[in-house]
């Protein structure tokens, strides 16, 4: 009878055991969603006020088609994306396509003075730093659910669940590792 009441004894820690770690993991799967939501705002925002800051330079700089073009094209693949790595690559993308905007505003110093232009600047940076913060966070909180899925006895749960690890939101190119220059 003492064994009994020890193997049940036993057999309901595991059982605690397991629940805690289930629930563990669904927060930390939770929180990943929360943070790419956060990641993805900010970078709606930024989506958002690209379009404005290529018309005031469009005003000035009408015969750099080109630029125009691949920063457009940069923004509808970032929109577009579907997943965590498709995302990055394409933020690699728009980050190439608004240095090689600014790196035209450069030659107009007109347009460098312009009031719109200014604040939509200062908005874009703003929003960089956002982006930073947030893409930061995120990849902390999928560092935490990853190596929760890793760790013993936490993996097991994780396999026996089908919990799946999440990929990191990395910039790849060196270039691209700072941020857009915005400041003249």
């Amino acid at each position: 009878m003492g064994a009994l009441v020890v193997m049940l004894i036993i057999i309901g820690l595991l059982l605690i055991i397991g629940i805690a770690i289930y629930n563990s993991l669904v927060v930390l799967r939770n929180r990943c969603d929360n943070a790419w939501a956060q990641v993805d705002v900010q970078l709606r925002r930024r989506y958002d006020l690209i379009p404005n800051l290529v018309e005031t330079v469009k005003g000035y700089a009408k015969h750099e088609r080109e630029v125009f073009e691949k920063v457009t094209e940069a923004r509808a693949k970032a929109i577009n994306a579907q997943t965590v790595k498709e995302q990055s690559e394409a933020e690699n993308m728009l980050t190439g396509a608004l240095k090689s905007l600014f790196a035209v505003v450069e030659n107009y110093p007109e347009l460098k003075a312009n009031q719109n232009f200014l604040m939509l600047q200062e908005e874009l940076a703003g929003t960089e730093s956002k982006i930073a913060f947030a893409r930061q966070f995120y990849n902390d909180t999928v560092m935490k659910y990853n190596m929760k899925q890793e760790v013993f006895p936490s993996n097991i749960i994780a396999r026996m669940f089908g919990f799946k690890k999440r990929d990191y939101f990395e910039i790849e190119e060196p270039e691209a590792r700072g941020p857009v220059k915005v400041s003249f």
